[in-house]
């Protein structure tokens, strides 16, 4: 059964538009990411930008330029007891999220934080706790669960089509994609690599498919071979910052869950592949499915069947971003419940963090709590 406490309801949100009714948001973080979330909020009327915060003054003077809005801060304390905002769009490095996203909290603002939700689930539980107590809504920004072949996973799996579902593979692999812009390569701001940057997202749609049981133990390895060397080869992104370079290339990490399921994880900025792979595999006693192609594979008539839509909605990451932002604004306006609140976002953490763990412990296998 789907544990609707970590996420995992229908997909019917209430309808926020033209209501009349305004949140009035701020955003903390002005970078490349914070730009999506603006392009969304700007499609749904109750969102009202009121301010921005971040320590450039470059981002700032963008930030300005692409809302209009003059009120932008340096300082985030500054920022909340100037504006007052409703709710606030955390959109920093991973190493911020849980401090932005308390001090938001204490304000009485509701939060959105970018994934992944904070740097452990340490700091994942005072961020839910800071939320609780001030009665405001926490939620988490794992947008793949919007994707229209999570979507149509769910329903299969709703419907029966997939049985008990035992193996589930995720891969996020770049043949040569080490970013070159912002702290990606630095693991004391951003707490690690591809695992924490591209993994986290194919974990949380594969967890949220799996209906989220429990997570119980993870084993991890980690390698790094090209990240914290001179860019040598013609690619996307060259000239990354090598000599700052301190998280991994590869990632491969196998977490089991308290009902026998397991959920395998490979994830890479630079892996030896012949194309780039976003997917995530599932496989089911009755059925399975492949995310990439939205395949269904089934056995009906005595045949075995393989199903893929005729149509699908647009599917792009502006559509996610503005479907998870309308859960947001549902949820603050109607008590809509979120479909990736700070629940979720904790069970993704403690998961990223067993598998680390395991990988400092030369490859043991460690328990979750």
């Amino acid at each position: 059964m789907a544990d609707n406490s970590v996420g995992t309801q229908s997909f019917a949100t209430q309808e926020t538009s033209n209501s009349g009714k305004k949140i009035r948001t701020a955003v903390i973080g002005c970078g490349m990411i914070s730009n999506v979330y603006i392009d969304a909020m700007k499609r749904i009327p109750e969102f009202e930008i009121v301010g921005g915060c971040d320590i450039r003054k470059e981002r700032l003077d963008w930030f300005t330029k692409k809302t209009g809005v003059t009120a932008v801060f340096e300082k985030w304390d500054d920022m909340l007891r100037e504006v007052q905002p409703d709710a606030v769009v955390v959109a920093t490095p991973n190493g911020v999220h849980m401090p932005a996203s308390v001090a938001a909290a204490n304000a009485g603002c509701h939060v959105m934080t970018a994934k992944p939700m904070a740097m452990t689930p340490a700091e994942c539980q005072l961020m839910i706790d800071a939320s609780k107590k001030a009665g405001k809504l926490l939620a988490v920004g794992l947008q793949f669960r919007y994707r229209a072949a999570t979507e149509m996973f769910v329903r299969a799996r709703d419907a029966g089509d997939i049985g008990d579902i035992m193996y589930v593979k995720c891969q996020a692999l770049r043949r040569r994609g080490i970013p070159n812009w912002g702290v990606f390569g630095q693991k004391e701001l951003q707490g690690g690599g591809p695992l924490i940057d591209l993994g986290v997202h194919l974990m949380e749609a594969a967890h949220y498919c799996m209906g989220s049981p429990k997570p119980v133990a993870a084993v991890g390895n980690v390698w790094t071979y090209l990240g914290d060397k001179p860019c040598d080869t013609q690619c996307q992104w060259p000239n990354w910052d090598y000599k700052t370079y301190t998280v991994e290339d590869l990632a491969i990490g196998h977490v089991r869950f308290e009902n026998g399921a397991i959920l395998q994880v490979e994830a890479s900025y630079a892996a030896h592949i012949e194309r780039n792979r976003y997917d995530i595999q599932i496989m089911g006693s009755k059925g399975g499915f492949d995310w990439e192609t939205s395949s269904l594979f089934t056995d009906r008539a005595g045949t075995m069947l393989t199903s893929t839509p005729a149509f699908t909605p647009e599917d792009q990451m502006i559509n996610w971003f503005t479907a998870k932002m309308k859960n947001f604004a549902s949820g603050i306006l109607y008590g809509t419940p979120l479909r990736a609140p700070g629940e979720a976002g904790m069970a993704i953490q403690k998961m990223l963090d067993g598998i680390y763990r395991s990988a400092a412990n030369g490859g043991r296998e460690v328990a979750i709590d």
